[in-house]
């Protein structure tokens, strides 16, 4: 502040903030048959969140249901098919640049072997040690339900 700036009266709001983006994100619970093991992958080393972990999916498009829009990215960004079982949760994460919608649907793979094609890396990992890895804030509250045997 330079001294110059003219004051508002006490109780007149700022300057308005544009709220963040919403977008509603589909993610991916695929169980690695037997083993106790989820499949995570790690975002590349650009842009928000950088090199965080996440459950593999994306955003939805317009027109798109969540189950057509799970199915896209994971053919996309893994090069397989997956069958969506259910709905297992939604949680709503507010970001600095991002309001979040999360669906997070259980699944399993009926084609391919998961590659990362957009990923840093994918990873199956057992639930209890999803703990060790920097995921993001909104991917939180399903670590902590997995990790509680919720689903």
């Amino acid at each position: 502040m330079t001294g110059t700036e003219p004051k508002l009266p006490q109780g007149t709001p700022g300057p308005k903030l544009s709220p963040p983006r919403r977008v509603r994100v589909v993610a991916a619970l695929l169980r690695r048959d037997g083993s106790g093991e989820v499949l995570v992958q790690q975002r590349g080393p650009q842009g928000a969140r950088a090199l965080l972990w996440e459950f593999p999916g994306g955003k939805v498009e317009p027109g798109e249901s969540d189950v057509s829009a799970l199915a896209r990215e994971c053919r996309e960004e893994m090069d397989v098919a997956v069958e969506v079982i259910r709905q297992v949760d939604e949680v709503r994460h507010v970001y600095s640049d991002l309001e979040v919608e999360l669906v997070l649907l259980a699944g399993r793979i009926v084609e391919g072997e998961p590659r990362a094609l957009h990923a840093q890396q994918l990873q199956w990992v057992a639930v209890d040690r999803l703990g060790d890895l920097a995921f993001c804030e909104a991917d939180k509250p399903f670590i902590e339900a997995l990790q509680r045997g919720e689903y």
